[in-house]
């Protein structure tokens, strides 16, 4: 049996996005050294040793089965990946990220490359701070005082100002605090696609669009101007009672909520296929539904151009969409850019999706990943 091991490590970082530098950092500990099993709060604190911007700091726990050197070799190729260059003789400088082995269980070690317990972390207030408030009562092996004593007789009187953010221990966990996610897009665009793939590798609750079952759509795309109003209001009352079934029942065996659509491209699709008269109609009667539904935490549209779209749309092979044109494409794609100048910029990302294949490549769908990361952790600062 393999027996983890408990390591503190202080996290710091003063240039760039200094929230998403530490967000990120924490998330690639979790996947190469140990599951992060408790975060600090974030303070800012200014510069220790020399004259720079302030900088944000916090301490994780984690729970490993690497030796100290292992974690320690992880720990330096993390900080040079995230473009951190480490030099020697050149005193203290800012830094992008800055990672610090301080506790490893209750080991002491002094070798040529690794000295543990950190031999500053007594002198500094911005280590012992966070530290205190995730191992209050931990030993230093050598001083034989707890986090919380060290703190008290810390000398360093930097000003610490505890921040209001917060640092998750894993993708999982920052998704599940949106609560609710829609992935958008056009026909063909992957939405679907992707909704899955989220809900299957994160356990979110999927809500998938039932399009297929539609009566009205077959006929539609042979005759457009005669079905598109029974099309709308069909897809607008199953949309409807599906969304607010769906949305408003949380299962408490997931994490949280991911969709394929968002009720509003009722209105979306209705103002291209609809008469003037007949799209006034819809409108009040969507407008009245459309309050009444919950709006995601994060509206991710799926942006592909048309031409990709036809390609996408032929090679699944749905006999009743192969009469699609690329204007009507053209319609939607710029109806979805008309609702999103309404929409909260704080809540909407748009992905170019259309030089990648998130399905068979598994560094566009990571690309994809990290994208509605960044923007999940700035919008949830």
């Amino acid at each position: 049996m393999i027996v983890k091991q408990t390591v503190y490590i202080s996290i710091g970082s003063n240039l760039g996005n200094r929230k998403l530098n530490l967000q990120k950092a924490v998330f690639r500990m979790d996947e190469a050294v140990g599951e992060v099993t408790s975060i600090s709060p974030i303070y800012n604190s200014p510069s220790w040793g020399f004259e720079s911007d302030d900088f944000l700091n916090a301490c994780i726990r984690l729970e490993t089965d690497k030796t100290p050197e292992t974690c320690l070799d992880l720990l330096m190729q993390l900080e040079k990946s995230m473009g951190r260059e480490r030099t020697s003789g050149q005193g203290y400088k800012s830094r992008i990220i800055d990672l610090d082995i301080i506790y490893y269980e209750s080991k002491v070690i002094a070798s040529e490359n690794l000295t543990i317990p950190h031999p500053s972390m007594a002198e500094r207030r911005f280590v012992l701070r966070p530290l205190a408030d995730i191992a209050p009562q931990f030993y230093h092996p050598i001083l034989k005082k707890d986090s919380r004593n060290l703190l008290q007789e810390c000398r360093d009187k930097g000003k610490l100002e505890k921040t209001s953010s917060k640092l998750y221990k894993n993708r999982t966990a920052l998704f599940a605090s949106l609560e609710f996610i829609t992935i958008e897009g056009n026909i063909g665009a992957g939405k679907t696609s992707l909704a899955t793939k989220i809900s299957e590798d994160f356990n979110a609750k999927l809500i998938l669009e039932r399009f297929a079952e539609n009566p009205f759509l077959p006929s539609f795309y042979e005759d457009q101007a005669r079905y598109a109003f029974p099309l709308e209001m069909s897809f607008l009352a199953d949309r409807y009672q599906q969304f607010s079934d769906d949305t408003n029942q949380f299962d408490l065996f997931k994490n949280f909520m991911i969709s394929d659509y968002d009720i509003f491209k009722s209105l979306i699709f209705a103002k291209v296929t609809l008469q003037k008269q007949e799209y006034e109609l819809y409108r009040k009667i969507f407008n009245f539904m459309y309050k009444e539904v919950r709006k995601p935490k994060i509206y991710v549209y799926l942006y592909q151009t048309t031409e990709r779209l036809l390609k996408q749309i032929k090679k699944r092979g749905r006999e009743y969409e192969q009469g699609i044109q690329a204007e009507y494409l053209t319609n939607i794609n710029q109806g979805y850019m008309d609702f999103l100048k309404t929409y909260p910029k704080e809540n909407q990302l748009i992905i170019d999706v259309s030089k990648l294949d998130f399905i068979d490549e598994e560094k566009d769908y990571k690309y994809i990943l990290n994208t509605i990361e960044n923007f999940a952790i700035s919008q949830l600062d």
